[in-house]
């Protein structure tokens, strides 16, 4: 498929239309083996160039698992599957979205990160420290709190999807997710019995809990997920010189002088054994 330019409308020729609805085709015939992922890979890859995938099950409070993966460079891929599922998560926006009950749907990095993620540590070492500068999301609802995400990766070939090929992936979404809701209807038990990480608001919790203050602490949080000071007093109901105070406080509190140093000091806390296996 031809890439188009940002702002460009997208149109599928007719060749494109039937290599797509033949993959769909494909998707749901095998929805309810364990090979559906692949396959409904498969399809998004012969409706939009995507570089790399990613498919989770997301239980409430816990870390994602997960389910399929394909295209990750293998340069990339420990720090992606072994650092991102260890403790990366904790900051992801979308796992923090879908913590809060993010409704199922389709979405955009964009639509989702907080004002300042993109210039966030987070975003700079597990974005662009993966070849990664943007991501999109299929979010279906299972049951029982949990959530099947479906992640998009783009970045690595320095080209972004543009505005049709998003809405492109927009406008199949409730196919992509009634092949995705069939596959975990028979697949998915004995994945939701092995979740053993604890929970992911504990974990916030508990950072820095012997010398920070409640308060603060929710302060260190908010900056850790990208979030600006004016967006920090908005969400936290404060003003944006109480925000700064609280930041100058437990910053003298963890004797460090940065967001930088703040980011360093949460992923050695994670790595220490901090989130419960």
């Amino acid at each position: 498929m031809t890439q188009a330019s940002p702002d460009t409308p997208l149109t599928l020729s007719l060749g494109a239309l039937q290599q797509w609805h033949a993959a769909l085709q494909r998707a749901l015939s095998h929805s309810e083996t364990a090979d559906a992922l692949h396959y409904v890979a498969a399809a998004i890859g012969e409706l939009v160039q995507v570089e790399s995938m990613m498919i989770s099950l997301e239980c409430q409070g816990q870390a994602p698992q997960l389910l399929y993966q394909q295209g990750i460079p293998e340069v990339h891929r420990a720090a992606v599957l072994e650092r991102y599922f260890a403790a990366g998560y904790l900051l992801d926006p979308f796992c923090l979205a879908v913590q809060s009950g993010l409704a199922e749907g389709f979405y955009h990095l964009e639509e989702i990160a907080p004002d300042h993620f993109f210039d966030s540590d987070y975003y700079k070492a597990y974005y662009l420290g993966t070849g990664c500068s943007e991501d999109s999301y299929y979010i279906v609802d299972l049951s029982q709190g949990r959530k099947l995400s479906f992640s998009l990766f783009q970045g690595c070939s320095g080209t972004r999807l543009s505005s049709g090929q998003i809405d492109l992936l927009r406008a199949v979404e409730p196919m992509v997710r009634e092949v995705l809701g069939r596959y975990a209807r028979y697949n998915l038990e004995a994945a939701t019995a092995s979740a053993e990480r604890g929970s992911v608001q504990a974990a916030f919790e508990s950072f820095g809990c012997q010398v920070l203050t409640d308060r603060e602490r929710e302060v260190a949080h908010m900056i850790l997920r990208g979030h600006s000071v004016k967006s920090t007093a908005v969400q936290l109901g404060i003003s944006p010189e109480t925000v700064r105070m609280h930041r100058k406080n437990l910053y003298l509190k963890l004797e460090i002088n940065s967001q930088s140093e703040l980011f360093a000091r949460f992923i050695d806390w994670l790595r220490q054994g901090a989130v419960a296996s």
